[in-house]
């Protein structure tokens, strides 16, 4: 197995050789985000600054009304979702209800979350819009949010009869407010998250 440091692109380790979560445990902890998509090693480098901004400010909103209105669980990255043994992520934010807690361990979380977000850059956009948005629709995460912070808008893809449909695409510019029927009061203006 190899990567270029600070690449985006998969190197797997040879033909045909899909890695597994008994691999990625052996990733080195580098403060870069590794991941498996269908056995391939992706390698993220570290967020810069306004992403760190905007993943703290959806996390706060998200945790603060989470303690009002205990209906489930917010949890940032570096936490694994483990999907199968040839699929594993770290989302920069996952929720899970109440209801589905049974998919929280101490180490990871296995199965499906309800809901992800991914705060991309220009580096991600193509593995965010496209690569994960399918992993995502085949293991069932009931809404996926794609956070664009270079346009300031934000994506929404609900699972409808198991296919993902973009439900909402929010801007800052028409000063739109951020909802879901997964978490029920939260209103989250755009002018909140992304920083000026």
């Amino acid at each position: 197995m190899s990567f270029v440091p600070g690449s985006d692109v998969p190197r797997p380790s040879g033909p045909g050789v899909k890695l597994t979560y008994d691999d990625f445990v052996h990733f080195p902890d580098d403060g870069k985000r590794h991941e498996l998509i269908d056995g391939e090693h992706y390698v993220t480098p570290s967020p810069n600054r306004r992403h760190q901004k905007i993943v703290g400010e959806l996390f706060g909103q998200i945790w603060s009304h989470l303690k009002r209105h205990p209906t489930g669980e917010i949890y940032g990255a570096p936490f694994d979702v483990v999907f199968s043994d040839f699929d594993v992520v770290e989302p920069d934010l996952l929720f899970v209800s109440n209801e589905r807690a049974r998919v929280l361990t101490e180490k990871n979380v296995q199965g499906a979350p309800d809901l992800v977000v991914e705060v991309g850059s220009p580096a991600t956009r193509r593995r965010d819009e496209k690569t994960k948005l399918q992993l995502y629709e085949r293991f069932g995460v009931q809404e996926y949010w794609v956070v664009d912070p270079d346009l300031d808008v934000i994506k929404v893809y609900r699972l409808v009869e198991g296919r993902y449909q973009r439900t909402a695409e929010l801007t800052l510019a028409d000063h739109h407010v951020l909802s879901t029927p997964l978490i029920p009061g939260l209103e989250l203006s755009l002018a909140d998250i992304f920083p000026e």
